[in-house]
């Protein structure tokens, strides 16, 4: 048995290169970004490129070229909801000429065009036929707002086996969380259900809680919000600080506790401050040297 001291040694060692598998995202619209995440992050981390509401996957395309310009992984977002054609999402995947995108629904009231969720775009045959060889699949500790849970964990299990099918790769990001015990609990229920799928897990990058509370309300995690304001607002500024280091150390403990865990690193979400999320990351992966 470890004694307490090297166990923390361990939590603190896995910590650092759960920072240093992850990634982190940017906003289509700033491809001027990509110089600045290049000169604060390891060559090769992958940068995701969110496909906002309103916004064509076209829209994109410009960020991503600067990612790989500047030693960067570009991952697009695709949204299928937001996606009004096949010609639209060919166009866009033989363009962008990526090996890994992050398939999401799209929380539009009614799809632009004929894809309904995520799984519709992985019927195409179009990822893998442009050159996509992994595709991450969203994952949300707290449930989704708008999805009873069964629906959700239904519609996971056929994305895993239809990507397998399309011989895709497959990996988990999940939405970021306020309880540290909720994303712990995911993770060991995906552990069981799922062993061979690599996740990372969402954390909230670097900004004011004022913005952080707004993402937050946003994205769907208003039950973690809730349960912190139910304890009062000095809880909420507590955990809603600018440093996600806490949420970090919890999950880094779990990784180092359990032998079965499948958590490869994590995802950072920058909220329009991604110079300051791969400041946070350069600098925690640097405390490890």
């Amino acid at each position: 048995m470890s004694s307490p001291a090297s166990a923390l040694e361990l939590a603190a060692a896995g910590a650092v290169d759960l920072v240093a598998a992850g990634s982190l995202e940017m906003g289509a619209h700033r491809p001027q970004d990509a110089a600045a995440i290049a000169a604060l992050l390891p060559a090769g981390t992958p940068v995701y490129v969110n496909h906002l509401p309103r916004h064509r996957l076209a829209d994109s395309l410009q960020a991503i070229a600067a990612l790989r310009a500047a030693g960067l992984e570009p991952v697009p977002h695709v949204a299928a909801r937001r996606i009004a054609n096949r010609g639209e999402l060919e166009s866009f995947l033989r363009g962008a000429g990526v090996r890994k995108t992050l398939v999401i629904g799209g929380d539009e009231p009614a799809a632009l065009g004929p894809y309904a969720d995520g799984a519709a775009l992985i019927r195409t045959g179009l990822l893998e036929d442009c050159g996509v060889r992994e595709i991450g699949l969203p994952g949300y500790p707290e449930g989704h707002p708008r999805i009873p849970q069964m629906a959700l964990e239904q519609a996971f299990s056929e994305k895993l086996a239809l990507a397998a099918g399309h011989g895709l790769s497959a990996y988990v990001v999940t939405q970021f969380c306020f309880a540290p015990a909720r994303i712990l609990e995911y993770c060991a229920s995906l552990a069981r259900s799922a062993p061979g799928v690599p996740v990372y897990v969402g954390l909230a990058g670097p900004t004011s809680p004022a913005g952080l509370l707004r993402f937050a309300q946003r994205c769907g995690v208003s039950a973690s919000l809730r349960a912190l304001q139910a304890q009062g607002l000095n809880a909420v500024r507590l955990v809603t600080r600018t440093d996600p280091g806490e949420q970090l150390a919890a999950l880094a403990h779990y990784c180092a506790a359990h032998a079965q865990c499948n958590v490869v690193g994590v995802h950072l979400f920058s909220f329009g401050g991604v110079t300051a999320t791969a400041a946070w990351m350069n600098r925690t992966i640097a405390s490890g040297k």
